[in-house]
């Protein structure tokens, strides 16, 4: 077998993302429904004579884009594409339905240090506040209440939790990929096929969709394909033997 092997496609890549500077890997995304690579490039001509015609082209703005489609996420995949920072802590304000004992109510978590706690009736919800002190979890009402009150309050949660926080400064680095898949030959083979996209760099740009009908969300990352220090920017493996 050689260059003029015929042959087809019909499996997704598995792709490995290798940080471009350390070339420590940082992604394993082997769980891609399509992975699309598109090489772009400029044509420019010079023109002379009657008519205008075209005499020399020349190519130019060599590039492209990795495509991948995924049903499938990750906060990593979600780190990678956004270039945010990882943490281990989280805030934000929860909501609960609480019975009422003795003027007393338990929450199930720690408000943050400094958080505003809400309460309300049961049959008033975001309407006219409650009074109460905050202890810890233990919520005092001074106020006239019911059998049963909802509370709104900031949470604080500093384990079993990742998050990722995007800020207007935050932006993707830049990744070796390795891909493999295998082609299948027009005598029958099993074909090892492997790319190297040698600096790929994740568009800052991410839709996450949430809905309880039809098909299950998929997430679509668009990778610029630009050209490392030695201008190398693709290359296209197929194992023949």
């Amino acid at each position: 077998m050689g260059l003029n092997t015929t042959m087809a496609n019909r499996e997704v890549c598995d792709l490995i993302f290798v940080d471009y500077t350390t070339k420590k890997p940082f992604l394993n995304l082997d769980f891609a429904n399509t992975t699309s690579t598109e090489l772009t490039g400029e044509t420019m001509f010079a023109y002379g004579g009657k008519g205008h015609p075209k005499k020399v082209s020349f190519a130019g703005e060599k590039g492209g884009t990795l495509t991948i489609e995924t049903q499938m996420q990750s906060v990593k995949l979600w780190q990678m594409i956004t270039g945010g920072d990882a943490s281990q802590s989280a805030k934000y304000v929860t909501r609960e339905v609480l019975p009422v004992a003795d003027k007393k109510v338990t929450l199930s978590g720690t408000p943050a240090a400094g958080a505003v706690v809400n309460v309300y009736a049961a049959d008033d919800d975001c309407g006219k506040e409650i009074a109460a002190t905050v202890a810890d979890k233990e919520v005092t009402i001074t106020g006239e209440v019911g059998n049963e009150v909802i509370v709104y309050y900031v949470k604080e949660v500093t384990s079993g939790v990742e998050r990722i926080n995007i800020k207007s400064t935050s932006f993707p680095k830049a990744f070796t990929v390795y891909g493999d898949t295998f082609m299948k030959s027009a005598e029958d083979d099993i074909l090892p096929y492997r790319m190297i996209a040698y600096k790929c760099v994740p568009q800052a740009a991410m839709t996450l969709s949430f809905s309880n009908n039809a098909d299950p969300a998929t997430i679509t990352i668009t990778c610029d394909l630009m050209a490392d220090k030695e201008d190398n920017i693709l290359d296209l493996i197929l194992e023949t033997e």
